[in-house]
């Protein structure tokens, strides 16, 4: 189980072992005296108030992809790929002021339980289906094979026992305490994944000086040109700015709005400001990962690039082991491991509520709250050792950080053009909505099998560029795809909500805006300081910050 390199100094595996321990027992403690009916078990009994909800969102999206391909794209192309952090709060707001009131007052469990009061029960176990995909293949799947492979290259630790060790640690305390423990732990994992990257960024701010860099004009001689730059359009590289204006919106409309595994923690708050104010909160947290976790690669260039060469993926271990002490190093590798389990044990209990209420329960209605919570429990044991399987296949990928987003890619666009469609355009019909979700899911399928087929690929030979047909043939990288496929499911709707009778007004009835302008429009009726002075406060910052960063 363990290679024969594993050099593990002592003071880090107590620090590392205490931190799986000590997360294992609060996960298992916060929900020692709750009554497991199916809202406490899914919804954490609808007690969420907005700073664990914003926290939670961040955790849940910070995981160990994002802590190495980050860090391992500012080594390879700067600060350019910090836009997957910087574009994320624009469709957090859109989440707290466009969906959010929706989910709230529907009080509705799960998002595709939206989808069928919108349009109907066979749209809702579509997406179902999906969304339990996209937790499996993406947000489990990777992230194991992520955090596995980080722990092969610090301590020698064979793959498969780091994925079968965290999956048992994360799967018993999500498994047991539900949604609850799930938050809570996520809140405590997002401060010490913070913490850990926040360290390594100043120690190596600090490593500057000694190779002869002490401004930033030194800094910016001493690496790529506009590695240091949060718009750089180099055609080159797949994350260039036209492609994250032509298609980050569909990314992130899907990932921060409509998929289960984030949003949860919104449909589990107290009050609709909580439900608001939450995304928001999250929004300001995700401008630090440009300074935390893609600026350490760009300084790595600088300095270490002659050691690190042309392997990316190497940027952060190098950092840590070439600038942290022992002791410290543990405390970095269980901020690691925060980020790793918090975005699985979001995945984990999104599964088992899609598993429990929308596929179960809706086929039999019968179904009491206890089994409810049986049935989720199971589903989330047989999803992780899906998962799991899968995880395996992660060596096949030259980056992790870019599979992941060329698999979201091929799925979120036709879930964007409906959930978009359904909450602004009244018109849009149910049959419109299913057509969509079949026609998009054959597409993206279909592109993303062209673009990185996958069969027939040796398991020790990662894919390579130039099989990938529409990325390199036909100039299509993965984010300009999603815009183009999103814009052919958003006329599927259009064309077969016109040739299909509308849906009866009562139908939809708190179900959709008026007309787009109601969002900014609506009064504000709630106490405290209205969501959308802070949205606003939020956009300011972050086009202060490009302005700066340019």
């Amino acid at each position: 189980m363990l290679s024969a390199q594993l050099q593990i100094p002592v003071l880090d595996l107590v620090i590392i072992v205490a931190y799986m321990v000590g997360i294992l027992a609060v996960g298992l403690w916060v929900t020692r005296r709750t009554t497991m009916t199916g809202e406490a078990y899914f919804l954490a009994g609808r007690s969420l108030r907005w700073p664990v909800i914003g926290a939670a969102l961040f955790a849940s999206n910070i995981s160990t992809i994002h802590l190495v391909g980050l860090c391992a794209s500012g080594y390879e192309h700067g600060l350019v790929w910090g836009n997957y952090e910087w574009l994320a709060p624009f469709t957090l707001v859109l989440l707290a002021l466009v969906f959010a009131p929706f989910y709230f007052r529907n009080q509705i469990e799960t998002l595709p339980e939206y989808v069928e009061k919108r349009f109907n029960a066979a749209s809702r176990s579509f997406l179902a289906f999906m969304a339990i995909l996209g937790a499996l293949f993406i947000h489990i799947g990777m992230s194991l094979y992520a955090g596995a492979t980080v722990f092969e290259q610090f301590f020698g630790i064979d793959v498969y026992a780091s994925i079968i060790l965290i999956s048992v640690v994360t799967g018993i305390y999500t498994v047991v305490g539900g949604l609850k423990a799930v938050v809570v732990t996520e809140t405590i994992q997002t401060v010490l994944l913070i913490l850990g990257s926040i360290i390594v960024t100043v120690l190596a701010v600090m490593a500057l000086p000694a190779a002869g860099i002490d401004s930033y004009a030194s800094l910016k001689a001493a690496v790529k040109p506009d590695q240091l730059s949060m718009i750089w359009t180099d055609k080159t590289t797949e994350a260039d700015w036209l492609s994250f204006v032509m298609g980050y919106w569909v990314l992130g409309t899907w990932y921060w709005c409509t998929d289960q595994t984030i949003v949860q923690r919104v449909l589990a708050a107290r009050t609709e400001r909580d439900a608001q104010i939450g995304p928001i909160f999250a929004g300001f947290l995700k401008i630090l990962p440009v300074f935390i976790l893609v600026f350490p690669g760009v300084i790595a260039y600088a300095i270490f690039r002659d050691q690190i060469g042309a392997n990316a993926n190497q940027a952060l271990p190098f950092l840590i082991q070439e600038l942290t002490p022992t002791g410290l190093r543990g405390l970095i590798s269980a901020g690691l491991l925060a980020a790793l389990m918090s975005t699985i044990a979001a995945a984990l209990n999104s599964c088992a509520t899609l598993v429990a209420v929308d596929i179960v329960q809706r086929l039999h209605p019968g179904t009491s709250d206890a089994q409810q919570v049986r049935i989720g429990r199971w589903s989330a044991v047989g999803v992780m050792l899906l998962a799991m399987a899968w995880s395996t296949q992660g060596e096949k990928f030259t980056s992790i950080f870019s599979a992941v987003q060329q698999i979201a890619a091929a799925l979120a666009p036709p879930i964007t053009a409906v959930f978009l469609m359904g909450v602004f355009w009244r018109r849009g019909t149910s049959q419109a909505a299913l057509a969509t979700l079949i026609v998009g899911f054959i597409l993206g399928a279909g592109a993303f099998l062209v673009d990185v087929p996958l069969v027939g690929s040796p398991p020790t030979q990662p894919l390579l560029a130039e099989t990938r047909l529409l990325t390199n043939g036909l100039g299509l990288p993965f984010l300009r795809q999603a815009c183009v496929l999103t814009f052919l499911c958003v006329a599927v709707f259009v064309v077969v909500s016109r040739l299909t009778p509308p849906p009866p007004p009562e139908k939809i009835e708190g179900l959709t805006w008026d007309n787009p302008l109601s969002v900014v429009t609506a009064p504000w009726t709630g106490e405290g300081v209205a969501p959308r002075r802070l949205a606003g406060l939020l956009c300011l910052t972050l086009a202060a910050l490009y302005v700066i960063f340019r």
